[in-house]
């Protein structure tokens, strides 16, 4: 007999993916944990990348074969549609929405171009984050809420993503502060 709380196998957890932006540049940071159970399975994955020849940013929450998977298709998508980050997330979300095979996968992104940043969802949700700071993943809300606390003293985005993913990483146990950060100049 089994226990009755006993699983199959142990979830896998840990991502902390923070974006944020001002008039200079929008970064994008994400941790390196991926945990399975209590277990650090990895201290040092990248969840943070360059797309479409590195003017469009992103990073993922969630299975690391579902977001490499979601990470191509808007990468076509991005392709087709010349670059336009706004229509390729709305393609790649009705995609991830209907498609039998994409609707079972399990991850969220943030992408992020000159222009807009972005949370994609399997719900179909293609959202714009007001004042230019996102979060996702574990440890999300506690960057997410670091970074507002810092952006009225803190203008760089990068200094600013860093403090508030140190904060993540000192609360949530399924963050750690191995940093893989991208950023894109707005201003030419």
């Amino acid at each position: 007999m089994t226990h009755p709380h006993a699983q199959s196998a142990a979830p896998w957890h840990g991502t902390t993916i923070l974006s944020a932006r001002n008039e200079g540049k929008v970064v994008v940071i994400g941790d390196g944990q991926v945990s399975m159970g209590q277990t650090v399975m990895k201290p040092n994955a990248r969840k943070v990348r360059r797309l479409h020849d590195g003017s469009v940013i992103g990073g993922f929450a969630g299975a690391t074969a579902d977001a490499f998977t979601l990470f191509e298709r808007l990468e076509a998508k991005l392709e087709r549609h010349n670059g336009q980050l706004l229509r390729a997330a709305v393609e790649l979300a009705k995609d991830w929405r209907t498609d039998k095979y994409l609707r079972n996968l399990e991850a969220m992104m943030i992408v992020a171009d000159r222009e807009v940043t972005l949370v994609i969802t399997g719900n179909g949700d293609v959202l714009e984050p007001t004042g230019g700071i996102v979060a996702i993943g574990s440890g999300g809300n506690f960057a997410l809420s670091a970074a507002r606390a810092l952006a009225d003293y803190e203008k760089d985005p990068e200094v600013l993503a860093k403090k508030a993913m140190a904060v993540a990483a000192e609360i949530c146990v399924y963050t750690n502060d191995q940093f893989t950060l991208e950023t894109i100049e707005i201003q030419a």
